[in-house]
């Protein structure tokens, strides 16, 4: 039973079970977005805002092709809206960040280790390093 609770206990279990709860709250909010601003958009420039009437009869049996488009359509945006707000900015975000940290280290050219571009002695293995 300890070894049960440890497990629930570290940080990875705990972070996810977070990131589902966020990502459902989002998924409602881009959901929303979606179908409240977006549909009707599309409805007032494209003419049809819903497809789930479009369908094909063959014998007894109705294709109902018009729902797979909604979903199609409704992947589209999600994906795109979910891309501009959230993927787009975390990225631009995160490598603006990543050049402040490259640009105040450098390698040791003996041992590889990360030094500060300013030194000229490695902390690590103790060689003179060239300055820059």
């Amino acid at each position: 039973m300890a070894g049960f609770r440890k497990f629930l206990m570290q940080g990875n279990v705990i972070d996810l079970a977070v990131a589902v709860i966020i990502g459902a709250a989002f998924n409602s909010i881009v959901q929303s977005f979606v179908a409240d601003l977006l549909t009707p958009l599309i409805a007032a420039f494209g003419g049809l805002p819903d497809f789930s009437s479009l369908k094909l009869t063959v014998g007894q049996s109705n294709f109902m092709y018009g729902n797979f488009i909604n979903a199609v359509v409704s992947f589209l945006i999600v994906s795109a809206v979910v891309y501009f707000l959230v993927v787009k900015p975390y990225t631009h975000v995160r490598e603006r960040n990543a050049a402040k940290i490259e640009a105040t280290t450098r390698d040791c050219p003996e041992c590889l280790s990360e030094i500060p571009r300013a030194a000229s002695r490695c902390a690590f293995c103790s060689s003179e390093v060239p300055a820059l």
